[in-house]
């Protein structure tokens, strides 16, 4: 088994291994470096393959169904508008940090998501962007802040509203939250004496929402000669010379991963779920909706709906069954037949030009286990491949857009980040085709000598 004396963890939040394995490396020397002397290849990421809950299960090895999270936005069961926003407090269990802190090892966190709000470590912490704003408590030890603030010169959360039609403006927010960063991971790192070291960087994701259109020539928007051709390569470029610094910093003797949560890629349009349901007589308004409209409980005749969505870049069902809902409709003994004819007919939904579409609805029972899988949506929805996002608004002329209801948006996750390492020695890490995300947890435990618990559901890979 390979061994190391510490590890790094660089994440890039939606990095999507096509780009970044494939035309972009040849421009990224650091990362190419690793691909050629380690291991790379594609992270299947978590159902659904989105920030919350991926980096948890990335870092604690457990599946949604253990977490008790399905996304940023959870329902509360048994309610029809009510919601939680999962951060820090929602993960109830050991992650990779945790373990090695309770091994005597010391960590350096900053910028993982869902760490806000900060935990004790053995070690520091820089909380995630869910954090509210720079007047929150967002570090480990708390003096850490006043530190943080004078090193990256006030630092940056997160770039807010990034959907947005001022993309010079966006692109510059971007590489400034970047650098910062990345100024405060390095100083971190030369500062702090340290086993575990892990940073995520969320600007390739932002990048990605607001610039998909202007980068890919074979997306259904895009623009030849548009000032940004180029804009998607350059940011990866300046992304792989950070790499450099801190594959610098790391040293010989330490294995460096680059993860992704999951991918992306160009976004084809939005089908408006809400309404489709309105035209199957599936979802019932009290009374009709003059225009686009945000779908609201209170504007639905709960006693004749049989379903209903949340939107995003898949798609979540909830049924309305009696019982568990205040005005449920459905019988008990008739879900699983419901739910049956609703995968069947959501399967069926042809594209905008009436062609067939690869859509794929999943069962939580399917891929979830444990005591939170009965929490889960009652189906969830990747329309086409994930190359179409769902919208929940209501009251739209056509269910078919190319917009978004939450701004400019150019692309959609897709389910495989990607993953590149470099461990001491000769034998590197025997990745799978592809690994999957709740591989790295373990395979980082194995690397520093300690214990994997048993209930983490991922393979080692070293």
């Amino acid at each position: 088994m390979s061994t190391a004396k510490r590890v790094v963890v660089v994440g890039w939040d939606c990095a999507p291994p096509q780009l970044v394995l494939g035309p972009y490396l040849d421009k990224m020397p650091n990362l190419k470096a690793l691909v050629d002397n380690g291991a790379a290849g594609n992270l299947r990421s978590t159902d659904p393959p989105i920030t919350v809950p991926a980096w948890t299960c990335m870092m604690s090895s457990v599946n949604p169904g253990q977490l008790g999270f399905f996304g940023f936005r959870n329902r509360r069961v048994g309610e029809y508008d009510g919601k939680w926003i999962a951060n820090g407090a929602a993960v109830k269990v050991k992650r990779v940090w945790d373990i090695l802190g309770d091994a005597g090892k010391s960590v350096c966190m900053l910028n993982v998501p869902q760490t806000y709000p900060v935990t004790p470590v053995n070690g520091v912490m820089v909380s995630s962007f869910l954090t509210p704003d720079n007047d929150s408590e967002y570090t480990y030890p708390s003096g850490l802040k006043d530190q943080i603030e004078r090193i990256a010169d006030g630092y940056m959360i997160d770039v807010e509203n990034f959907r947005t039609d001022d993309k010079q403006w966006l692109l510059d927010q971007i590489y400034e939250m970047t650098d910062k960063r990345f100024k405060v991971a390095t100083a971190l790192m030369q500062v702090d004496d340290w086993d575990f070291f892990m940073m995520v960087e969320m600007g390739p994701d932002r990048l990605e929402h607001g610039f998909w259109k202007y980068c890919d020539p074979e997306h259904p928007k895009h623009e030849p000669g548009n000032p940004f051709e180029t804009a998607m390569l350059d940011y990866y470029v300046h992304l792989d010379e950070q790499l450099g610094r801190i594959i610098e910093l790391a040293g010989e003797d330490a294995a460096v991963f680059v993860v992704s949560d999951h991918g992306g890629k160009a976004m084809k349009g939005s089908f408006g779920i809400n309404d489709w349901f309105i035209s199957e007589g599936l979802l019932v308004l009290k009374e009709p909706v003059d225009g686009i409209t945000r779908f609201d409980s209170e504007l639905v005749d709960w006693e004749k709906t049989t379903c209903w969505a949340w939107g995003g870049y898949y798609g979540r069902v909830f049924l309305n069954v009696k019982g568990r809902e205040p005005q449920g409709l459905i019988e008990p003994e008739d879900y699983e037949r419901v739910r049956d004819e609703l995968i069947e007919r959501i399967k069926s939904v042809p594209d905008h030009d009436g062609r067939p579409m690869n859509t794929t609805v999943v069962r939580p029972e399917d891929v979830y286990t444990g005591p939170f899988v009965k929490d889960a949506p009652d189906l969830q929805v990747y329309m086409d491949d994930l190359d179409w996002r769902l919208g929940q608004d209501i009251g739209n002329e056509d269910m078919y857009a190319f917009d978004t209801e939450i701004g400019p948006d150019d692309s959609v996750h897709d389910y495989c980040g990607m993953i590149a390492t470099r461990v001491p020695g000769d034998e590197q890490l025997k990745l799978g085709d592809p690994s999957h995300i709740m591989d790295v947890a373990p395979t980082i435990l194995a690397l520093l000598g300690v214990d994997i618990p048993d209930n983490m559901e991922g393979t080692s890979r070293a």
